[in-house]
């Protein structure tokens, strides 16, 4: 008796526990930010679960979940320049899954849908770009590039449902000889930049000198001038009397003959 008992209270406790795991499974939840994809018996169903619990068959139904929200993928591609330089590039990929399309993407291309049709379409995109530009054209046009990639890549990817927000370029990065060159060129330009401010800089105090000199010169003449302008006969004697020492000079003459004053004095007496 007691073992029938035992017997029909194990098999209630596994039924209870088989219901669980039925009633367990018979639910799910998307989370926020994500959509569920179907899957019943490997069939993919179009429609999508949005955010929240849903029911679904115990053990016959598989939810994938995708993210839709905007992520992050880097990438580091190879491209060549107009120039014909290697541009080893780093780029940072912000894109997302649209809704409506979760399924479909799923369906056709699988969860691996980064390296299946963003990767190959982000060394596409760059490869045409850069091909625009020269190898300095591209370190002076990061923004430029980086908007043709988005434009570019969203060409190529909104189809499927997937949609790039933003491209940043975290690197680019050239040959050791490109680098030398650009090196040498920017100091040739510096060198060059610092001759022509050295020659400006004598030509600018050769002209000041210049103007130094003829302002001094032009105030010497005014003040030659002025002095001429103002002589009197009265001031060159009052001069020459207030110059005179009292003594007599040793020799007088006029009409070109000198007289010494000793020989008058002596030929007086």
């Amino acid at each position: 008796m007691q073992k029938k008992i035992s017997k029909k209270v194990i098999i209630a406790i596994i039924a209870v526990i088989v219901v669980l795991i039925f009633v367990f499974n018979a639910f799910t939840v998307v989370e926020a930010g994500h959509t569920g994809v179907i899957v019943t018996m490997g069939k993919v169903t179009e429609s999508t679960l949005q955010e929240g619990l849903h029911l679904k068959i115990p053990f016959i139904q598989n939810i994938v979940m995708i993210d839709n929200r905007i992520v992050k993928l880097e990438v580091h591609t190879e491209a060549f320049s107009k120039d014909l330089q290697t541009v080893d590039t780093i780029l940072a990929i912000n894109y997302r899954v649209d809704t409506s399309k979760s399924y479909s993407i799923y369906k056709n291309v699988g969860p691996n849908y980064e390296n299946i049709l963003i990767t190959p379409a982000v060394n596409e995109v760059l490869k045409a770009i850069t091909a625009q530009y020269t190898a300095e054209e591209s370190v002076t046009n990061r923004n430029m590039i980086s908007e043709g990639l988005v434009e570019g890549l969203n060409e190529k990817l909104n189809d499927a449902g997937l949609y790039v927000t933003d491209v940043n370029i975290i690197n680019f990065e050239f040959s050791e000889a490109f680098i030398t060159a650009i090196e040498e060129k920017q100091v040739a330009q510096q060198q060059l930049l610092k001759a022509e401010t050295d020659k400006q800089r004598a030509i600018t105090n050769a002209q000041a000198e210049a103007e130094s000199i003829r302002i001094r010169a032009q105030a010497e003449a005014d003040a030659n001038k002025t002095i001429s302008e103002s002589l009197t006969e009265e001031i060159i004697e009052y001069q020459k009397i207030q110059k005179w020492d009292g003594i007599l000079p040793k020799v007088t003459g006029s009409s070109g003959t000198f007289v010494s004053v000793d020989t008058l004095e002596n030929s007086t007496k």
